[in-house]
C-alpha cells in the first residue's frame, strides 16, 4: 500500500528539498521516504568531505533495494548554504548540526533537523505534529530573537516520540508521573553502530544522553504554547534505557500514574480514538491513527510490527492494571522512520500545510 495519499490543491508543483548528512542511516531513510512524495522534490544531496564529488549511486547504500534511481547520477556537494535549496532536511550527527543548522537557517533556509542540538532551545520548536502543531508558531519568534531569516525546526529523540504521543493520548487523564524503560534497536545507534561482538546475544544498559533526553523532552513536547514560550508540562518521567540485539523498532516499558481513576478499558479507548491533528491537516504521510492498539499479550513485537503502517505507527499492547502505580503497558515504534526520518518529513509537512514556509525563486 502507498504511503502517499493524494496532495492537497495549495501545493501545486513540488517543493525542491536537500539533504545535509545525505550518507547517514537517517539521511538514507530520508531519501527512500522522498522517493515518490507528492509535496517534496529531491534536488540536493550533502555531506562530509569524504563524499563529496563522488556520484549518489557510487557510495554505500545500507538500506534495503536501490539507491532511487533518480538520484543514481546526482553529485554529493559540501554542506554550503549558498548551494542548497530553501527547505534542507538535517540528518547530521550533533558534531557538525550545532554549527551547521545556524549557519543555513541564519542564510535563510528552513532546517528541519533530527539533531538533538537545538531541541530544547526556548525559540525552536520540537514537534510531533499530532501533539503539539500550536508549537510551529514559535518559528515566527525564533526569526525576531535570532534575526534568522530561516529557522530550525527539530523532531525529538526518536524514544520521545514513542512515550510523548501515548501520553498525548491520555491527556484527559491527567497523568502525573510516570517509568518507562526502553529497549532500542542497534539501527539507532547509526553506522557502523554497536560492535557485534557487544551486541550479540546481549543487552548493554547504557546509551548516553538518551534517558535524559526522555525526561526532558515529554515536558516540552506536552506544554502549552504561551505567548512567546514554552511552558513545560508538569508530568515526571524517570527512564531507563537500553541497547538490545534487535535491528529496527524501539520497545518501552511503560508505567503511569493518572490523576483520575480510570479503567484499562478507557485507556485503551484513548488509545484507539486518538487521531492528531495531523489528519485533518491532510499531511501525507501521517497515518490515519497514529496508535494501534494489539490485544494479544504477546504483542508488540519488532520483527512482527514496527514496519507496519509503512514504518509510521505507534503500537501499544498489553494494557493492564499497575501494582505500583496505576496503569502499564508496552510501546512500540519504528526508530529510522516514525522515530527519525519519518518524523522529520513530518514536520516539513506541517511546515507546508501551515504556510510558514513558502518557497522562493532564489535566495537574496
Amino acid at each position: 500500500m502507498s504511503l502517499w495519499r493524494q496532495r492537497p490543491e495549495r501545493v501545486a508543483t513540488k517543493i525542491e528539498v536537500g539533504i545535509l548528512g545525505a550518507t547517514a542511516m537517517v539521511g538514507q531513510q530520508l531519501i527512500a521516504l522522498l522517493e515518490q512524495h507528492p509535496w517534496f522534490q529531491i534536488t540536493w544531496l550533502a555531506a562530509s568531505e569524504p563524499s563529496q564529488g563522488h556520484r549518489y549511486g557510487d557510495l554505500p547504500w545500507r538500506l534495503p533495494g536501490k539507491v532511487p534511481a533518480g538520484l543514481t547520477d546526482q553529485k554529493v556537494e559540501a554542506p554550503r548554504p549558498r548551494d542548497a535549496p530553501q527547505l534542507v532536511f538535517s540528518a547530521l550527527d550533533a558534531a557538525a548540526a550545532g554549527e551547521m543548522e545556524p549557519a543555513f537557517a541564519a542564510a535563510g533556509h528552513y532546517v528541519v533537523s533530527n539533531a538533538r542540538n537545538f531541541r530544547m532551545d526556548p525559540f525552536v520548536p520540537l514537534l510531533i505534529p499530532e501533539v503539539n502543531a500550536q508549537h510551529l508558531d514559535l518559528v515566527l519568534i525564533q526569526q525576531q530573537r535570532k534575526r534568522w531569516r530561516g529557522a530550525i525546526v527539530t523532531n525529538p529523540n526518536c524514544s520521545t516520540i514513542f512515550l510523548a504521543i501515548v501520553l498525548a493520548a491520555l491527556r484527559e487523564f491527567h497523568v502525573k508521573r510516570g517509568v518507562v524503560t526502553t529497549m532500542q534497536a542497534l539501527s539507532g545507534a547509526g553506522y557502523p553502530g554497536v560492535a557485534s561482538a557487544d551486541s550479540a546475544a546481549n543487552v548493554i544498559p547504557w546509551i548516553e544522553g538518551e534517558e535524559e533526553e526522555i525526561e526532558i523532552e515529554t515536558q516540552k513536547i506536552l506544554g502549552r504554547f504561551m505567548v512567546n514560550s514554552i511552558e513545560p508540562a508538569s508530568v515526571q518521567i524517570s527512564a531507563q534505557a537500553s541497547r538490545v540485539p534487535v535491528l529496527h523498532g524501539h520497545t518501552e516499558m511503560v508505567s503511569l500514574e493518572m490523576g483520575e481513576r480510570v479503567s484499562s478499558e478507557q485507556v485503551e479507548e484513548a488509545f484507539r480514538e486518538f487521531p492528531g491533528v495531523a489528519r485533518t491537516l491532510h499531511l501525507p504521510s501521517a497515518p490515519t491513527k497514529p496508535i494501534v492498539v494489539h490485544l494479544e499479550r504477546d504483542r508488540p513485537q519488532p520483527r512482527l510490527d514496527a514496519e507496519t503502517g509503512a514504518g509510521m505507527l505507534v503500537h501499544v499492547g498489553r494494557v493492564r492494571k499497575c501494582s505500583v502505580l496505576d496503569h502499564k503497558f508496552v510501546v512500540l515504534g519504528h526508530n529510522l522512520i516514525r522515530g527519525a526520518a519519518g518524523a522529520a518529513l513530518l514536520n516539513a509537512e506541517l511546515l507546508v500545510a501551515r504556510q510558514l514556509f513558502a518557497p522562493v525563486q532564489g535566495l537574496p
